[in-house]
């Protein structure tokens, strides 16, 4: 399902159950989380797909982009990705592996504690970012209005959802 399916499929279904801003049902709650989780699963698809044509796997372009975009002063470990990305420290250090086999990022040994090693992007993964970047923000600016959308009505319905559950 590429980001155009995700589109056609969203614009076919808004007509067929007549979805605006109250989705039919017993449960509009329910049922906007489900538009939620779809919208996101089709960035998420879109994501993928991404990486794999710009030639890295979907976790690679993880772990570049949580080097990349880390807060100043964050000390770029191993332990801090592995935290990032939800993986087990063995995970991350096989990941960060891959990526430097393939010339993605560099490790260089901390000066202040000599057991951990300290990542960087290299110039190739740096590029590779950048490109997919941008990828991402054209995507992200045509969902980012379904997204709001359906983040409002979400708050509207649960706040209406509390209001009607028994004390």
């Amino acid at each position: 399902m590429d980001s155009g399916t995700c589109a056609v499929i969203n614009i076919v279904s808004r007509y067929i159950y007549g979805i605006r801003d109250v989705p039919p049902g017993p449960d509009p709650l329910l049922r906007t989380l489900a538009e939620f989780r779809f919208e996101l699963r089709c960035f998420l698809y879109f994501s993928e797909t991404a990486a794999q044509k710009a030639g890295l796997q979907p976790q690679q372009h993880q772990l570049l982009l949580q080097v990349a975009g880390a807060p100043e002063g964050t000390i770029l470990t191993i332990a801090y990705v592995a935290e990032r990305l939800g993986l087990k420290h063995n995970s991350a250090v096989e990941l960060a592996d891959r990526s430097e086999r393939e010339g993605l990022l560099a490790r260089t040994v901390d000066a202040a504690d000599k057991r951990r090693a300290i990542l960087r992007l290299t110039r190739k993964g740096k590029l590779l970012l950048g490109r997919l970047a941008g990828d991402h923000a054209r995507e992200l600016n045509e969902l980012g209005p379904r997204l709001a959308k359906t983040l409002k009505n979400i708050s509207r319905y649960s706040h209406k959802s509390a209001q009607m559950e028994p004390q």
